[in-house]
């Protein structure tokens, strides 16, 4: 079942859960995220940031598409931390049923401007638009790797946002990094800036950089009111550390059925945790 970001959204809301978004970045990693989703009865978000939309193009949507629309979950395609107007429309265009514009950096009334400006063009062809308030850490440097400081987000400001661009969800920063943590740091998530910022928006709110973090960290964002936690680091790195095993120094393989099978298991597994973590198994029959 293919869905709006809204529609998928406002269920989590209601209910007090969180949908995983899992980047994919592969056919195979859809297909995998697809196939854990409907085994746990899950509702889940396919997102695709700009860096892997160049890898997989967005020829590939028009497939997704096809495979969400025969799921037995409800399914939506996520353009995420889209950098400009100009992205979104293509997102739009290339069929995303939910779209992301991450104007965090720039000042707070430019942010607004352009979001606006996304919110006016997104409804008008009823898709759900998130936006950004705050800034999310850097653990590494790919290209939703983040800024080089965390800026929390304000209540009063996170008010105003919402009144003045429309959007549907909003993704706050109470200090998650994107990637993966070093050793020597340990996140501390503001679980009383998100409880008044969800009591002074009530929309639907969103945490990027959840891989990594502790499970009870996340556990409890969940319980004060996060609907949708971005999840791309965890399940690459254990699709990619179980292929690395499997290639080895083996130069006779080389037919995917007989490589990408067990990483597709080893992703999962992860993802299933995260499912379970965040609260969303079971929780298809709700739509």
């Amino acid at each position: 079942m293919l869905y709006t970001g809204k529609s998928i959204l406002d269920v989590a809301n209601a209910n007090n859960f969180a949908i995983p978004a899992f980047n994919i970045s592969d056919w195979a990693m859809f297909n995998g995220i697809m196939d854990i989703s409907e085994e746990k009865s899950a509702p889940v978000i396919i997102a695709i940031h700009p860096d892997e939309v160049s890898h997989i193009t967005t020829d590939l949507v028009a497939a997704m598409h096809s495979r969400a629309h025969r799921s037995s979950v409800p399914v939506a395609i996520h353009w995420d931390h889209g950098g400009s107007y100009e992205q979104i429309i293509t997102a739009i265009k290339a069929g995303f049923t939910s779209v992301m514009i991450d104007a965090s950096l720039l000042p707070f009334d430019e942010n607004v401007a352009l979001t606006r400006k996304v919110v006016d063009a997104a409804h008008a062809v009823g898709i759900q638009v998130e936006g950004e308030l705050g800034t999310i850490g850097a653990n590494d440097s790919y290209g939703e790797s983040g800024a080089a400081e965390i800026i929390y987000t304000n209540p009063a400001d996170a008010v105003r946002f919402v009144e003045e661009t429309g959007v549907d969800s909003l993704a706050i920063a109470i200090g998650t990094s994107h990637g993966l943590y070093p050793s020597d740091k340990n996140p501390e998530l503001r679980h009383d800036l998100l409880e008044e910022i969800k009591a002074a928006v009530g929309i639907p709110l969103v945490l990027h950089g959840g891989s990594s973090n502790p499970d009870s960290e996340l556990r409890r964002a969940v319980e004060l009111g996060v609907n949708k936690i971005n999840i791309s680091s965890d399940i690459k790195v254990s699709y990619h550390n179980r292929m690395r095993q499997i290639l080895g120094t083996d130069e006779r393989l080389r037919e995917p059925n007989a490589i990408q099978p067990a990483a597709l298991e080893a992703m999962k597994i992860t993802a299933a945790e995260k499912i379970d973590l965040f609260g969303a198994d079971g929780k298809a029959a709700l739509y």
